[in-house]
């Protein structure tokens, strides 16, 4: 578990990223994971019946969570299940690792092995999909380029090439169709711990952008 962080998402044009990327490269370092300077995401987001987390993203409840599947660069060795909080305009995310077959297992419904597992929170997960009937919602699939900043524990990253999985939930299977979002969207998220460093703040600044509230899952819903 880790602490509630501080989080900025802002939502920016095409030629807004090329303004920050090099801004960024100049006072940053790219995030060692990174290859070539980005990395290919994808993730599956999790839901009730009646949207429960969608609402309440669309709503901008204070205090909310949502659940995802996430592997990176197509790599289906390293699986996180993870859990988004919010609360005030902070943020955590909560980790637990998962198999491809356990991954899969959860797309399936196959629950079983769930509640006796060591980590807890497959354990939660699977209390709520029992409670709340959460289950696979949508993919999400996006390009990201990465930079960190050490004091401050600053994480900044530019996401781009936005797609949804439309109404294919088959996650680990790299054939799945998805469509782009419509518009296009980039966005700079910007996250930090007890304070955020005065070079970071200013070479993120960009005229007529302010931090929002953008979801990729939301948009990705566009379809449904």
């Amino acid at each position: 578990m880790t602490d509630y962080r501080h989080e900025w998402k802002i939502e920016v044009s095409q030629q807004d990223l090329l303004v920050l990327r090099q801004r960024l490269r100049c006072v940053l370092k790219p995030d060692v994971h990174a290859q070539s300077g980005r990395y290919f995401i994808r993730s599956l987001y999790f839901d009730t019946p009646e949207d429960k987390a969608l609402r309440e993203k669309l709503d901008g409840v204070s205090r909310r969570e949502k659940f995802r599947i996430r592997y990176y660069n197509g790599d289906l060795s390293c699986i996180h299940l993870e859990k988004k909080s919010k609360l005030a305009g902070l943020g955590r995310k909560d980790t637990a690792s998962l198999s491809a077959w356990q991954a899969q297992a959860i797309v399936e419904g196959n629950l079983l092995w769930m509640p006796e597992h060591e980590q807890p929170l497959i354990r939660e997960l699977y209390g709520k999909m029992r409670a709340q009937r959460l289950k696979p919602r949508t993919i999400v699939d996006y390009t990201r380029e990465p930079f960190v900043y050490a004091p401050g524990n600053v994480r900044v990253t530019l996401d781009y090439q936005i797609r949804t999985g439309l109404s294919c939930t088959d996650f680990l299977n790299a054939a799945c169709p998805t469509a782009p979002v419509p518009g296009n969207p980039a966005i700079l998220e910007v996250k930090w711990d007890a304070f955020l460093p005065d070079v970071v703040h200013d070479i993120v600044q960009l005229p007529g952008r302010r931090s929002g509230a953008f979801s990729k899952y939301a948009a990705c819903r566009m379809y449904d």
